[in-house]
């Protein structure tokens, strides 16, 4: 698998590994100044790119840095941000202050980790019913917590 990455900003960072054993690549703030992320608030922050991969089956999974959200409360307002195989457009990264005090997001700050991730394609078929299970509709909390 491959995965070509474009520059739409000259001042971009290309997504690498920190360490050789880092399982997800760091995607930078592409800004032309400082954006202040007050507590409650989400601001999309740019990238400076787009990317494609080389194979349908794949799609990129943008996560939070640890970092961030344990020493700031700084995550990502949709939790897992989700790059499909045959989008081109530009990346940004939805950014939320959980956090009490302001945060400040300055240009090539590693803002969030980026995971490649083969997925399933399942064939999709309708029915009437399903195959009983032990659990049947048990839902939340159904399974205990010991």
């Amino acid at each position: 698998m491959k995965i070509t990455f474009k520059k739409l900003d000259e001042r971009a960072s290309i997504p690498s590994r920190a360490t050789p054993g880092s399982a997800g690549m760091d995607l930078c703030a592409c800004l032309d100044e400082p954006a202040l992320l007050s507590p409650g608030e989400i601001k999309l922050i740019p990238t400076g790119l787009t990317a494609a991969v080389d194979e349908d089956d794949v799609a990129l999974l943008i996560y939070p840095r640890s970092g961030l959200s344990s020493r700031y409360g700084v995550s990502l307002a949709n939790c897992v941000g989700v790059v499909d195989s045959d989008y081109r457009g530009a990346w940004y990264v939805p950014l939320i202050n959980h956090g009490k005090e302001p945060f400040t997001v300055e240009h090539g700050m590693r803002i969030a980790q980026l995971i490649p991730t083969r997925i399933l394609i399942p064939e999709i078929e309708e029915s009437d019913s399903l195959p009983e299970t032990s659990r049947g509709e048990g839902g939340f909390g159904s399974s205990g917590i010991k």
